[in-house]
C-alpha cells in the first residue's frame, strides 16, 4: 500500500536509502539521508522518515531520541504502516512484546498483506506461545506466498503445538503431494518425513505411524532414528518377535547403550530373574568390552547369584582402578541385602590383599597390583560416607591417603564426607588442598570454588575462579558473562547466610535474568529452525523453553530470594541506611529483583501468612511483574514454611 503522505521522486529516492542503509547497517549513511529530506521545510514532519531517523537512533543505542522520533512521526501520519511498524520493532527491542504485537496488527490494518510485517508478527507470536493468533498469521503467510515451504511448515506446526493433529497431518500431506518425488536421499525431506511421524505417534495412531515409516524408509537418511522409532512402535503394537530383532541390530550398532538391552527384555518377553539373568550372560559374552551386559543383570539378581556377580564385577574394577566404581553401584544400595554383600565382600578384599595381595586366600594366581588395595580404601570410605557411618568413612579414607598421598581424588573424597558430616571448612580445606596438587584442572578448581562458598568464602571462591576466567576482567563479571548458574546461587546463599541481604538479592536477580536470556535466545531459531527443516528439535526447544522455570538453579535462587523477603518481614530494617545497604549491596546501585516478590505476593495472596494478629498479607516491593509459574512450583514447599510459623505462634 502507498504512504498515505507520499515524497516527490527525490526525496522518495532519497528515503530507499534509508531503508537500504538500515538493512546493511550503515546507520550513519541512513542519518545523513534522514537529514536531507528532513532539512527541507516541506518534509520537515513527514512521518515515515522521522520514523526510519527513529529506528536508526535505536540501533545507535540514542533510545531517547529513537522513542521521540518515533512517536513524532507517528503523531503526522497514523496511518502509515512503516511508522507502526517501526514503532513494534523499537517495542521488540526493548521487549515489551505485548506492545510490539499491538503495533505489528494496527500496521496490517494500513497494509493487510506485508509480508515483511506478518513475518514480525509471527515471530513474536511463537515467542509469547499466542498459537491461535500464531496460526492465523501463519495462515495468511501461506495464502500469499504458497509456494514457499516454510509457509506450509510454519502452518502445519501451528496446529501440531495446538494438539489439531488431523489439520496438522492434512496440511503436511498436501505440502508432501506437491513435491517432487525424491529419488536420491535428502536431508531435510528426511526430517520433514520424521516430523509427520512424530505428529502421527501424538496423534494415537501408532499403527498409522509404523506404516508411515515402512512407506517412506527408503526416503529417510537417518537410519538410526528410523530403526528405534520402528522397534519402539513394534514393541507398542505388540510385534515383539519384529521388534525384538530391530533391537538386536541396534545392540549390535552400539552395544553400549543401556535402554537397548532393556526394551529387549520386554520384546522378548522375559519376566523370570533366571531368563533375564541367561539373557545378559548371553550378550556379555557375545559384547565381551561392553559394560552394560555386566553391570545390568546386578539390578536383578538376588543371594547367592548377585554375591557372584558383583564380586567378579567389582574385582575387575578395582585392579583396573576405576574411581567412579562406586558411584556405578550405588542405585543397589537401596536394597539392604545388597549393601550388606558388598560390605562383606569389599572388607574380606581387604583382608586377602593384606595378607597375600590376592582377593582371596583359597584362590591362586597372580597377586594384584598394588594399587588394588588403595582403589578398596577409596570405595569403603564412599561406602561408609553414603550410609553416614561418617568415622568410618574418614578413616579408610586417611588409610588411602596415607597409602598414597599424590591422588587428587581422595583428597576429594575426603572433603566430600566432611560436607555430608555438617563441617563445611574441613571440607573447604580438603579441596584446597586437592586443587593445589593439580592446578591446571578445571573441574577441581571448580569443586574447590564451591567448597569455599559452601563455608562463606566468597572472596577465596572468586580468587580461585580467576585462574580460568578471561584476563583483564574481574573473575564475578565473567562468571555472569559466562551465565555460570552453579557459582551464582552458591553465592547467593552464602551471602543469605552472612546477612549481606542485597547481594544475596543481586545474585538471584542474575540468575533470573540469565533464564530470561535463555528464553530471549529462541529468537534465533524461529526463522533458522524452519528453514533448515530441524523441525523436530525445534519442537524440543519449545517445549524445553516452556518449562524452563521449573530448572533446579532457578528454583534455587527463587527459593532463597523468599526467604530473605520472609526474614525482612519478620525482621524488619531498623533504620534508612540499612534498608539503603540492603538495596545497594556495598555502595553499587541495584535495584531489587521483580521476580521474587511478585511470586511471594502470589503465595501469600493464595495462602495467608499467620501473625499474632491474625493472617495477613506481604507488600514487598514496588517492582511487581507478572512471572507466575514458580509460585506453583514453590507452593508446596511455603505451605511448609507457614505451617510450622503457625505451630511456632501457639
Amino acid at each position: 500500500m502507498p504512504s498515505s503522505n507520499p515524497l516527490p521522486p527525490k526525496e522518495n529516492a532519497l528515503f530507499k536509502r534509508i531503508l537500504k542503509s538500515y538493512e546493511h547497517k550503515q546507520y550513519k549513511n541512513g542519518l545523513k539521508f534522514a537529514k536531507q529530506i528532513l532539512s527541507n521545510p516541506k518534509f520537515q514532519e513527514h512521518g515515515e522518515t522521522l520514523a526510519m531517523k527513529g529506528l536508526t537512533l535505536n540501533c545507535l543505542g540514542r533510545k531517547e531520541e529513537a522513542y521521540e522520533y518515533v512517536r513524532r512521526g507517528l503523531r503526522n501520519d497514523l496511518k502509515s504502516h512503516v511508522c507502526w511498524h517501526v514503532y513494534g520493532l523499537l517495542q521488540r527491542s526493548d521487549k515489551k512484546y505485548d506492545e510490539a504485537i499491538k503495533c505489528y496488527r494496527n500496521a496490517l490494518k494500513w497494509d493487510k498483506d506485508n509480508i515483511q510485517i506478518l513475518r514480525d508478527l509471527s515471530l513474536l507470536q511463537i515467542q509469547m506461545r499466542d498459537l491461535e493468533g500464531y496460526r492465523d498469521t501463519r495462515y495468511q503467510l501461506l495464502m500469499l506466498r504458497p509456494t514457499q515451504r516454510a509457509s506450509w511448515i510454519g502452518y502445519a506446526m501451528s496446529f501440531h503445538l495446538l494438539e489439531d493433529y488431523k489439520n496438522a497431518l492434512s496440511i503436511l500431506d498436501t505440502f508432501l503431494d506437491q513435491q517432487l518425488k525424491h529419488a536420491t536421499a535428502d536431508y531435510e525431506h528426511s526430517e520433514l518425513l520424521l516430523y509427520q511421524n512424530l505428529v502421527i505417534q501424538e496423534s494415537g495412531d501408532l499403527q498409522f505411524a509404523l506404516n508411515h515409516l515402512d512407506i517412506y524408509s527408503a526416503q529417510i537418511v537417518d537410519k538410526l532414528t528410523l530403526k528405534e522409532n520402528l522397534a519402539e512402535l513394534n514393541l507398542k503394537q505388540s510385534n515383539y518377535n519384529l521388534s525384538a530383532r530391530i533391537y538386536e541390530e541396534l545392540i549390535n550398532r552400539n552395544p553400549e547403550n543401556t535402554m537397548y538391552y532393556e526394551k529387549l527384555i520386554k520384546a522378548k518377553q522375559l519376566t523370570t530373574e533366571e531368563d533375564i539373568l541367561d539373557f545378559y550372560l548371553k550378550y556379555a559374552e557375545k559384547y565381551p568390552r561392553a559394560m552394560p551386559p555386566k553391570r545390568l543383570p546386578l539390578n536383578y539378581a538376588t543371594g547367592e547369584q548377585f554375591k557372584n556377580l558383583v564380586d567378579k564385577y567389582m574385582r575387575k574394577a578395582l585392579s583396573k582402578g576405576v574411581p567412579p566404581l562406586f558411584v556405578d553401584l550405588r542405585s543397589l544400595y537401596k536394597n539392604a541385602e545388597k549393601v550388606r554383600i558388598i560390605e562383606d565382600l569389599i572388607l574380606s578384599y581387604v583382608d586377602s590383599l593384606k595378607k597375600c595381595s590376592k582377593y582371596s586366600e583359597s584362590k591362586n594366581g597372580p597377586k594384584e597390583p598394588a594399587s588394588a588395595i588403595l582403589w578398596v580404601y577409596y570405595f569403603l570410605a564412599q561406602h561408609y560416607d553414603y550410609l553416614k557411618q561418617t568415622d568410618k568413612a574418614l578413616h579408610y579414607i586417611e588409610t588411602a591417603i596415607e597409602h598414597t598421598p599424590t591422588l587428587i581424588e581422595l583428597f576429594v573424597t575426603k572433603g566430600r564426607i566432611y560436607k555430608h558430616a555438617g563441617n563445611p571448612i574441613e571440607a573447604y580445606r580438603c579441596l584446597d588442598e586437592a586443587q593445589a596438587m593439580d592446578t591446571a584442572d578445571r573441574y577441581i578448581n571448580s569443586k574447590c570454588a564451591k567448597y569455599m562458598l559452601r563455608a562463606n568464602l566468597i572472596k577465596e571462591a572468586e580468587d580461585i575462579c580467576a585462574k580460568f576466567t578471561r584476563e583483564g576482567v574481574s573473575a564475578m563479571e565473567n562468571l555472569n558473562e559466562m551465565q555460570c548458574m552453579w557459582f551464582q546461587t552458591e553465592c547467593a546463599l552464602a551471602y543469605q547466610r552472612l546477612g549481606k541481604y542485597g547481594d544475596a538479592l543481586k545474585k538471584c536477580h542474575e540468575v533470573d535474568r540469565h533464564f530470561s536470556e535463555i528464553i530471549e535466545d529462541q529468537f534465533d531459531f524461529h526463522t533458522y529452525c524452519m528453514r533448515k527443516m530441524t523441525l523436530r528439535s525445534y519442537v524440543g526447544l519449545l517445549r524445553l523453553e516452556d518449562v524452563l522455570r521449573g530448572h533446579p538453579f532457578y528454583f534455587k535462587a527463587a527459593k532463597c530470594a523468599i526467604e530473605v523477603y520472609l526474614h525482612l518481614f519478620d525482621v524488619p530494617l531498623k533504620d534508612e541506611s540499612a534498608e539503603q545497604e540492603l538495596n545497594t549491596g556495598e555502595s553499587r546501585t541495584f535495584k531489587l529483583p521483580t521476580f521474587v516478590p511478585d511470586i511471594t505476593q502470589k503465595l501469600i495472596a493464595f495462602v495467608g501468612f499467620p501473625t499474632k494478629k491474625g493472617i495477613t498479607h506481604l507488600h514487598l516491593s514496588p517492582y511487581i511483574s507478572d512471572v507466575a509459574p514458580l509460585a506453583f512450583i514453590l507452593l508446596p514447599w511455603l505451605k511448609r514454611v507457614i505451617k510450622r510459623r503457625c505451630q511456632g505462634l501457639g
